[in-house]
């Protein structure tokens, strides 16, 4: 199912293909690379958190100047030049307070320009938004590139390289950037409700709690995954293959969610993906050593993730009116991938500690099956 003619499909496309290559060289791979420099699992948490804890601030701040100033693209194209050269910061010194201040500086910005980002693209499909992942399958694919190339060479060459491929990516993010045309304000009329009038429905609240905890029940995935897989023995090529399987599973979710957003409602497709999340990471924390459930849990990230992003930005795009779109997306992000990443990193390292790695992801599968009672309780379309 082709997009219209005036939707500039690559140029988007190219965007999510390069910033998710950047984020499939830096989470994978950055928490080992903290190992690497002497950090702690404890730090590791905290470090990790800390990216994640821009989210809940900055794509709010810079998402209430897009809606004001209806100029998109242009605060995607700044955020994504001050966070290349904020992440050079990384080269000035490997000590926990120097990189604690880097990577607030960095992510700060880079954070701020994919809720952007997401808003332009679905004014840019307009009335086709159910055709989103065939734009954002473009983005797994970058993923899936980045994690298999750097598990091999890693293998090979040890992970230093690691900080200036990541400071390329992030300039491939900016230089892709000042391609895309901007959508514009929409032409219609629309009553401008508040914001807190939009934020006090039931549904809205509900959606971003469920939200939230599911990215809480990823935290210990996106921090300790790859350290789990090397502590059970895995090597380098084996690591970057089982992330990258999972986006596979992604990316075939996404060529199809138009047929399934037509089949079933979001509401159904989100409760559904919070369910088998929790399976997902009670296999991972039990049967790590099994690499044939290892490869059923990474298969279902096609739920945890592709079903579950799918309906969720539907759901935005629903709720929040075009006056409030980028401010919509921002929230969405900054509850969920921020506040629920944050705390679910912070607690996974605490918990990776105290009780060791099968009772923390089982810990991410009680957080996950929560989400599903907030949205099966309270989410009403």
């Amino acid at each position: 199912m082709p997009l219209p003619d005036a939707t500039p499909y690559w140029r988007l496309s190219g965007f999510y293909l390069a910033y998710f290559a950047s984020l499939g060289a830096l989470i994978p791979f950055w928490g080992l690379y903290l190992q690497d420099l002497g950090h702690d699992a404890a730090a590791i948490g905290e470090l990790m958190a800390l990216l994640l804890a821009t989210k809940i601030i900055a794509p709010n701040l810079w998402a209430w100047l897009a809606d004001r100033r209806g100029e998109r693209i242009r605060i995607v194209r700044v955020a994504s030049l001050a966070a290349l050269v904020c992440f050079g910061g990384v080269f000035v010194s490997g000590g926990y307070l120097w990189l604690a201040l880097v990577m607030v500086a960095f992510s700060f910005f880079w954070n701020a320009s994919l809720p952007q980002f997401e808003a332009l693209t679905l004014s840019h499909l307009a009335r086709d938004p159910h055709r989103y992942g065939l734009v954002r399958v473009w983005g797994s694919v970058g993923f899936i590139i980045s994690v298999l190339a750097l598990g091999a060479l890693f293998e090979v060459t040890g992970r230093g390289w690691l900080p200036w491929i990541v400071l390329g990516l992030f300039g491939l993010v900016w230089g892709v950037s000042l391609s895309v045309p901007d959508a514009g304000r929409p032409t219609e009329e629309v009553r401008r409700e508040p914001l807190l009038g939009v934020l006090r429905r039931p549904e809205v609240a509900a959606l971003l709690g469920a939200c939230l905890l599911m990215q809480a029940s990823h935290g210990p995935y996106y921090a300790f995954f790859s350290i789990h897989l090397d502590q059970a023995g895995y090597g380098q090529q084996m690591i970057g293959a089982l992330w990258a399987l999972g986006v596979i599973a992604e990316i075939g979710i996404f060529l199809v969610a138009a047929p399934l957003l037509r089949r079933f409602t979001p509401r159904t497709l989100l409760l559904a993906s919070l369910l088998l999340t929790a399976l997902r990471w009670l296999l991972v924390g039990g049967l790590v050593e099994h690499l044939g459930w290892l490869l059923v849990a990474q298969l279902l990230h096609a739920a945890s993730f592709g079903i579950y992003h799918a309906a969720a930005i539907q759901l935005v795009h629903r709720f929040f009116p075009p006056p409030h779109q980028g401010r919509g997306q921002a929230l969405y992000s900054s509850l969920s991938f921020g506040a629920g990443g944050a705390l679910g990193s912070l607690l996974g390292g605490y918990a990776w500690v105290t009780l060791g790695a099968t009772a923390t992801f089982f810990i991410a599968s009680g957080l996950a099956l929560a989400g599903m009672l907030v949205g099966w309780r309270w989410l009403r379309a």
